[in-house]
């Protein structure tokens, strides 16, 4: 990974957002729970995502084991997919992915569905309610 585990933690949280942390790395994690993935469906699924970025993040989620990388027979693209030690999060990358749809309004902004999109499903935002929140609440 880009840096260095500590070798201990106070809390089991914080070691777990430690290996997930960085920007991308559980979007990246949460499109490959659906399926494995080229590199260019990723780049096209997260259009903010520069190269470079998707490039280290992807290399950081393999050194940690979290993603493997194959190169199918006469196929020059890579296909990455969850590895064998991310399967066990894949119920919190759900989680993770339902809170947003259910709370996203309450904080005033739209939230696409990406993940039907590799389902071969596109899905447009919801609108937004007219009601913002105005303070963040546990």
């Amino acid at each position: 990974m880009g840096n260095r585990l500590a070798k201990s933690f106070n809390c089991p949280t914080e070691f777990t957002l430690q290996v997930l942390g960085g920007k991308w790395k559980t979007v990246i994690l949460c499109f490959l729970k659906v399926r494995p993935l080229r590199y260019a469906e990723l780049r096209k699924l997260i259009p903010k995502l520069n190269d470079k970025m998707l490039s280290e993040r992807l290399r950081e989620l393999t050194d940690a084991g979290l993603v493997s990388h194959t190169k199918p027979d006469g196929n020059k693209a890579e296909v990455y997919a969850l590895a064998a030690r991310a399967e066990s999060l894949s119920r919190i990358l759900g989680e993770l992915y339902s809170w947003s749809d259910s709370n996203a309004a309450m904080f005033g902004v739209k939230v696409g569905r990406p993940l039907n999109m590799i389902e071969g499903r596109p899905v447009e935002p919801e609108p937004v309610s007219s009601q913002r929140a105005t303070s963040i609440e546990p």
